[in-house]
């Protein structure tokens, strides 16, 4: 089991098996509960940020491992190893345009797990980056019901083709269709000038899931009025201004009410000493 750095403290450490596979996860939090899948380079100190928001929120935050060291600082360094180690990965298939990774049929137990523990209306997901396109393959389960996605960027975008590509088999993208079609709503996040979430990807969305999917893509084209650069990523994350009206806030609010809406009653959390 990884061994939770002083940045974790606060979080329960657990394991969870399925598919063959065990993986550490961190929990916190009371109310609906929320799988947050981290992006590329690990569980980062924005990343853990991020979940401590939604466990602010009234949720109970389910924060899975899956590479990288949990509590290790940002950096390109970072970035570039673990990248490497996800494409070479059997669990990640960073090119696949017609099937998701195999590491969603684990991603699928553990919100079978979460569901079982925190009941309610169902779980929500929230992938990122290399994780993004996850929280819709794992819409194949009825049990996730507030799916959403932050720069999706699977598969990675070498070809017209992979530009459009949603990283889903023809079944599992007829199920998302139907579900979407049914009121389970899914919110896509993005910056515009971001080449690893193209444009084609959102409107392949559109196209798929009509009013089924909502859509927010912050400027980031040069001379925006917010000043954000050509290179920003992860909304989030990484890139997030956490000041009022700056647009990548508002899409932070918006993810929680999202969540709100979709899972219903939230736990108020207790105030302090």
């Amino acid at each position: 089991m990884t061994s939770v750095s002083a940045a974790l403290a606060g979080w329960d450490e657990s394991d969870l098996e399925h598919d063959g596979s065990r993986r550490t996860v961190f929990t916190r939090g009371r109310g609906p509960g929320v799988v947050v899948i981290h992006e590329i380079p690990g569980i980062t100190p924005e990343v853990l940020r991020f979940a401590e928001r939604v466990v602010d929120a009234g949720f109970r935050v389910y924060l899975p491992h899956l590479f990288g060291t949990p509590g290790r600082p940002f950096s390109t360094g970072t970035v570039a190893v673990q990248m490497v180690r996800a494409c070479i990965s059997r669990e990640f298939h960073v090119l696949a345009r017609n099937h998701a990774s195999p590491i969603t049929r684990w991603l699928r137990g553990l919100c079978r797990s979460a569901f079982h523990e925190c009941g309610g209306r169902g779980v929500g997901a929230v992938g990122m980056c290399l994780t993004g396109n996850f929280a819709l393959a794992l819409m194949v389960d009825e049990r996730l019901m507030a799916p959403v996605l932050s720069q999706p960027s699977l598969p990675f975008p070498v070809t017209p083709s992979h530009r459009r590509a949603l990283h889903l088999s023809p079944e599992e993208l007829e199920v998302v269709r139907r579900r979407a079609a049914a009121g389970c709503g899914v919110l896509g996040l993005r910056f515009t000038r971001d080449p690893l979430c193209p444009p084609e990807r959102f409107e392949r969305l559109r196209q798929e899931l009509g009013g089924g999917f909502e859509a927010i893509e912050i400027d980031s084209s040069p001379g925006n009025p917010w000043g954000i650069p050509r290179t920003a990523h992860s909304v989030l994350t990484v890139d997030l201004v956490d000041r009022d009206g700056h647009p990548t806030r508002e899409a932070l609010e918006r993810v929680l009410v999202f969540l709100r809406e979709r899972l219903g009653d939230v736990v108020p959390v207790e105030a302090g000493p």
